[in-house]
């Protein structure tokens, strides 16, 4: 199992129940790892794995909503589906209140299962790729020069060549210089994608209001 395979993640204290699960969900194409206890589940776990969790509600020890905090403090941010035999509806707000992508009562069919994981394991994929892309981004700021870094959150904050330069006490032509250098090192192609990166790396201090300098 390599961290760049999902896997759908079953928690569940019923035996008979979390075989037939895995056995379906293998027929289907999914990569399945079972646990009967949420502590089981913890034991093994590393948040580096993508997929998401499968998740009975009422179980002995830790809970799925107990799991399901856990996996919240600690920023895993795996996406998890609850699968209960009881219609709890104060668990279900709670479950949905805690990020849960849907909260499933069985016997569930089939297809809503699927299109439940689907969607589950497209979140995680999402969530996945932001966070690869800010921790890439965070390490283009980090190869910019103090100058250079002062230039790009006066760009982002909407100034001209002219006000920066005013405001850091050099020439026009030196600001250029800066900007291309922190373009090139931010790998942005247009000061709208540049605006973006920086956001993402919280290099924003104002909304942007200028798209274009001369």
């Amino acid at each position: 199992m390599t961290p760049a395979e999902p896997t759908v993640f079953l928690v569940d204290d019923d035996p008979a129940l979390l075989k037939a699960l895995e056995r379906l969900l293998k027929s289907a194409g999914y990569r399945v790892a079972a646990y009967a206890s949420a502590e089981a589940f913890l034991n093994s776990y590393d948040a580096e794995q993508a997929g998401c969790l499968l998740l009975d509600l009422a179980m002995p020890g830790m809970s799925g909503l107990d799991l399901q905090r856990w996996i919240g403090d600690t920023g895993a941010g795996l996406p998890i589906v609850f699968l209960t035999g009881h219609g709890d509806i104060p668990a279900s707000v709670r479950a949905m209140k805690g990020g849960a992508v849907d909260f499933l009562t069985k016997p569930v069919a089939d297809e809503v299962l699927f299109a439940t994981i689907r969607e589950a394991l497209e979140r995680d994929a999402a969530a996945r790729l932001s966070r690869h892309e800010r921790a890439l981004t965070l390490c283009r700021i980090a190869s910019l020069t103090p100058r250079e870094l002062e230039v790009l959150e006066h760009v982002v904050a909407g100034k001209l060549n002219k006000q920066i330069a005013a405001e850091l006490g050099t020439v026009e032509k030196t600001i250029k210089v800066h900007r291309a250098r922190v373009m090139q090192k931010m790998q942005a192609h247009s000061l709208a994608e540049l605006v973006r990166l920086a956001e993402l790396a919280g290099h924003a201090p104002s909304p942007f209001t200028a798209l274009s300098d001369a």
